[in-house]
C-alpha cells in the first residue's frame, strides 16, 4: 500500500482557492495541512482540524517549519509564489529534506490560465534552462493544435475584492497574530486602504481609460506599448535590474526620446492592480517634461490589452507576462528583466534606443511552439479568484499534483496531462 501523502500549504492567493484544493486532496486520500500567518490566512481555511497557527516572530519561522515537517511527516509543500521570505526559507528546507514542492503563480499565459510548477516559478522555473529546440522536440509526438486565448482578464473584480477582504481581516482582527510582518514594504493597514480605494474607483477609472484608449486607437499615429508592472510585485523585485519603477521608466522614456521617430508615440500601460503606492503618474509627467515629449506620451491605468495590442508597433517591459500577448500577435518585444519567455528566437536583444528606432520582429513560428509547450505542461485552465475559474482549475490540477512527474517531465515522457476544451471555458 502506498504511503499517505501529506501536503502542507503556506500562503496562497487571496480567497478560498487553497481551502478547496486541500479538500480535494483529502478526498483523494491525502492529508492537507495549512499554516496561517495572520487572520487573513485563518479566515479562508475552513477545515479547522488541519489549521496550524504561526504566531511567533518571523525569525522563529525556519525552526518552526522544520518542526512541523518532522512531527507531521510532511511529504509535499504547496505555495503561491516562491520569493517571499517565508516561502523561500521553506523551499530551501523542503528541498534539503527531499519534499515535493508545488508552486502556484499567476499564469504565464493570462488571463485564462494559471501556472503550476515544481520547485520554482518565474526566473526560478525550469523553463529558464529549456531551449526552444528542446521544446519542439518534446512536442513532435503530439497531434493536437493549441487553443487561442480569450482576450479578456477574467476575474479581476474578484481578485480586488478578495484582496480587500483579506487585508480587512489582517487589519481589523489581528488577534494572536500581532507579530506578523507582511512581505510588502508598506503596512497592512495602508495596503487594505489601497485595495479598498481601488475597488471603489474601478468604475471611474474604467471610464477614463476607455476615453483615453479611444483617442490613442483613433489617433492615426504609430505607437509603442510599455507594459508596466507593480513596483512591489515579486517578479519585478526579484528578477529585474531595477530597484524601482522610476528607474525603469527613466530608461524607457530616455530611450524613446533618443531613438523613436519624431512622429511616433509611447503608450505607458499601467498594471491593472496599480494602486498609487508608487508615484508612477507623477514620475511620468516629470520625465515627459524633462525630455520635451509633449503629447507623444500617454499614460493608461489598467484595462484590457487586446485593442491596444492590435494597433501597436512594438512592446517593451521588464518581465511582464503581458508581453506574451504581444508575441502572440507577432509584435517585436524587448524584455529588460529575467523572464521565462526571454528566448533569443523571439525576444529582442537590442538597446532601448535601437529598439524604438527599428524594432526587430520575433520568429512567430518559434513562439507558437513555445506557447504550445506551455499549454501542454505548466499552464492550467482556470483562475484563483472567481468561482467558475476555481472549478475549472481544480478539475485538472489535483491530478497534476498527485502525479509522480512534474508537467515538463510528463510531456517529455509522452504522457502530457489531459487538456480541457478551453473554448468552452472562455465562453
Amino acid at each position: 500500500m502506498r504511503p499517505t501523502r501529506r501536503f502542507l500549504f503556506l500562503q496562497g492567493p487571496h480567497g478560498p482557492f487553497f481551502h478547496h484544493l486541500g479538500r480535494l486532496l483529502r478526498a483523494a486520500g491525502c492529508e492537507a495541512w495549512r499554516v496561517g500567518f495572520n487572520r487573513g490566512d485563518d479566515a479562508f481555511w475552513f477545515h479547522r482540524d488541519s489549521y496550524i497557527a504561526f504566531q511567533d516572530a518571523p525569525e522563529a519561522w525556519p525552526a518552526a517549519f522544520a518542526r512541523i515537517v518532522e512531527t507531521r511527516g510532511i511529504t509535499d509543500l504547496v505555495i503561491y509564489g516562491d520569493v517571499r521570505a517565508i516561502h523561500a526559507e521553506a523551499v530551501a528546507e523542503a528541498k534539503a529534506r527531499g519534499l515535493t514542492v508545488h508552486v502556484f503563480e499567476e499564469g504565464y499565459l493570462r488571463p485564462w490560465w494559471i501556472s503550476y510548477e515544481r520547485n520554482g516559478s518565474n526566473a526560478h522555473s525550469r523553463l529558464m534552462a529549456k531551449t526552444v529546440p528542446e521544446m519542439q522536440a518534446a512536442l513532435a509526438q503530439l497531434d493536437l493544435d493549441l487553443p487561442d486565448a480569450p482576450a479578456h482578464w477574467g476575474d479581476m473584480r474578484h481578485h480586488v475584492f478578495y484582496g480587500a477582504l483579506y487585508h480587512w481581516f489582517v487589519v481589523s482582527r489581528p488577534g494572536a497574530y500581532r507579530a506578523y510582518r507582511p512581505h510588502r514594504d508598506i503596512t497592512v493597514l495602508k495596503e487594505f486602504r489601497l485595495y479598498l480605494r481601488r475597488l471603489v474607483t474601478m468604475p471611474f477609472t474604467a471610464l477614463e481609460r476607455r476615453w483615453k484608449t479611444r483617442r490613442i486607437v483613433h489617433g492615426g499615429f504609430p505607437y509603442h506599448l510599455c507594459l508596466m508592472q507593480l513596483e512591489h510585485d515579486a517578479s519585478f523585485q526579484a528578477h529585474s535590474p531595477y530597484a524601482s519603477m522610476t528607474e525603469f521608466l527613466t530608461e524607457v522614456i530616455a530611450g524613446f526620446a533618443a531613438g523613436a521617430p519624431s512622429h511616433h508615440h509611447l503608450v505607458l500601460k499601467a498594471h491593472p492592480l496599480e494602486d498609487g503606492r508608487a508615484p508612477v503618474k507623477a514620475t511620468v509627467a516629470r520625465l515627459v517634461a524633462e525630455y520635451g515629449l509633449g503629447d507623444r506620451v500617454h499614460y493608461l491605468r489598467g484595462g484590457k490589452l487586446a485593442g491596444l495590442m492590435n494597433e501597436a508597433r512594438s512592446a517593451i517591459t521588464v518581465n511582464s507576462t503581458a508581453a506574451q500577448q504581444a508575441l502572440w500577435r507577432g509584435l517585436p518585444v524587448l524584455a529588460l528583466g529575467r523572464s521565462v519567455y526571454s528566448k533569443p528566437e523571439f525576444v529582442s536583444d537590442q538597446s532601448v534606443e535601437a529598439f524604438f528606432a527599428d524594432p526587430e520582429r520575433p520568429d512567430s513560428r518559434a513562439y507558437r511552439d513555445y506557447r504550445h509547450y506551455l499549454l501542454e505542461t505548466s499552464q492550467v485552465a482556470g483562475g484563483f479568484y472567481s468561482a467558475r475559474g476555481r472549478r475549472q482549475l481544480l478539475r485538472q490540477v489535483v491530478d497534476m499534483m498527485l502525479s509522480d512527474m512534474d508537467p515538463y517531465d510528463r510531456l517529455e515522457a509522452g504522457k502530457p496531462a489531459p487538456r480541457q476544451n478551453l473554448k468552452l471555458v472562455s465562453g
